[in-house]
């Protein structure tokens, strides 16, 4: 994936193991498997029954964790974390699992998502004399909870989470027991799974595959399912609204191996790429995708249209962490240090180049002239998304509307800026149909409010200005 040059952002991964004499090490593959959610910064923290013990840094999870590292992380529960930087911004003190030591006990969270609603909670709370140690909306809830008093922990969580507004899954874990909590409308991917008679959690089912583990079932909307060494068992804590999955889990997020709501997403791209194949009608020599997450759509255009699948791009992926910075000059130097055109393949040819989206548009022109310089005659790209036209609020990284490219061009005028021969968006309808979705309306089951500007949510003007601020 190009997330970090496209301006395209996962908030985080979340994994966590109840149960298991090698939590932390079960952890430390799962997070692993799920570093493509997020490169900034990671964390684990244990529990070996009496004390919650962490370990985190600003990194990747193999440049943060040595076997030293995982050798001092002893017990049998633990959650973990990968994180790209959205609300709260960078910085160590945001790096998750955050983790708290109290008299009454110790806690720790991980999340994935985005709190619509923390700014004003925030205000509520240190009006009432609460003291953040982070910028993170994820603290949000750990205050929340402390709120509590003397009623019993679970019901503390329960209310918490009900004043909590937006997309989330949050991982909450004490000495003693793992707690897992599904936002109202099912926005995150997050799943349970087992590994004998270890429970595991985690935000892609890939990372089951990763550990050995088998995937048990999908999380609920409003459910809170506890785990603990008497076994499981799950309540509701908030009815559940209309189900608003992320429509970009499928599109670019995920990784193909991984199933979202029974749906594998490697086969969902493949339909993406054969209903683009039937809305676009252009003659071609090749077709190729954008690594990665455009090389399944490719193929799936390749064999509806019957013009010939060619790796005309190589990704390079040795080149690290070193070019992910904000600038725009570093994102354009960042695309040609990761990808390559293959001479051989379009060098005389008519190019059909897939990719799943536009957002600022300075990878898809950065590729269209790399193309071109390698010889390919004509470049026609197709994106397997609609355009993004409003920002998303619930934990990705959209950025404003006046930097979207598509909220302020029309398709015609994109396909001027990011010089290709032609420019094609799939249809809403055709990406809900692809996902395996029969209806556009607002019962479809997915989120696509980045596309029609329909939040599933409230959303407050707080989170617009905190939106516009950064």
């Amino acid at each position: 994936m190009l997330a970090e040059i496209k301006g395209l952002n996962e908030e985080c991964g979340i994994f966590g193991v109840w149960g298991h004499p090698n939590a932390a090490q079960i952890t430390y593959y799962g997070l692993h498997s799920l570093q493509h959610r997020g490169q900034e910064g990671c964390g684990i923290v244990v529990t070996d029954g009496e004390r919650l013990k962490g370990i985190k840094g600003e990194g990747l999870v193999t440049e943060i964790f040595s076997q030293e590292a995982l050798q001092q992380l002893n017990g049998t529960g633990a959650i973990g974390h990968v994180r790209y930087a959205t609300a709260g911004g960078g910085g160590y003190e945001n790096v998750q699992p955050l983790l708290f030591h109290s008299q009454s006990g110790s806690l720790a969270l991980a999340h994935n998502g985005n709190l619509i609603n923390a700014s004003a909670l925030k205000q509520q709370l240190e009006a009432q004399g609460s003291i953040f140690q982070t910028s993170s909306d994820t603290e949000v809830l750990a205050h929340l909870i402390r709120r509590g008093g003397n009623t019993p922990f679970v019901q503390q969580v329960h209310n918490a989470l009900s004043m909590l507004k937006g997309a989330y899954a949050f991982l909450i874990m004490t000495e003693t027991q793992l707690m897992v909590a599904l936002d109202p409308n099912g926005m995150r991917p997050l799943s349970i799974g087992k590994l004998g008679d270890a429970y595991l959690i985690t935000s892609e089912t890939c990372a089951f595959d990763i550990v050995g583990a088998k995937f048990v079932r999908d999380v609920q909307a409003g459910e809170l399912v506890i785990i603990d060494d008497e076994g499981i068992r799950t309540e509701q804590y908030v009815l559940p609204a209309n189900q608003a999955m992320c429509s970009m889990e499928y599109v670019y997020f995920s990784r193909p191996d991984s199933n979202i709501q029974g749906i594998n997403v490697h086969t969902a791209r493949k339909r993406l790429g054969k209903k683009l194949a039937k809305e676009v009608q252009i003659e071609a020599d090749v077709v190729t995708g954008v690594p990665d997450s455009s090389i399944s759509v490719a193929i799936g255009y390749a064999e509806e249209s019957g013009i010939p699948y060619e790796m005309g791009l190589i990704k390079n992926k040795y080149v690290g962490r070193t070019f992910i910075q904000p600038s725009q000059v570093l994102r354009e130097q960042g695309v040609k240090m990761k990808l390559s055109p293959v001479r051989g393949v379009v060098e005389g040819k008519r190019v059909i180049m897939v990719d799943d989206s536009i957002v600022r548009g300075t990878t898809s022109r950065r590729i269209v002239t790399m193309l071109k310089e390698a010889g390919a005659t004509e470049v026609h790209v197709v994106i397997s998304s609609p355009p993004i036209q409003h920002p998303c609020f619930y934990g990705i990284d959209t950025s404003t509307k006046e930097e979207l490219m598509a909220a302020n061009h029309t398709v015609e005028e994109m396909r001027e800026i990011i010089g290709a021969d032609s420019l094609t968006f799939l249809s809403l309808e055709g990406l809900l149909e692809g996902i395996g979705k029969k209806s556009s309306d607002e019962n479809c089951g997915q989120c696509v409010a980045c596309f029609t500007g329909k939040y599933p949510t409230e959303i407050y003007p707080t989170t617009v200005r905190a939106y516009e601020n950064v």
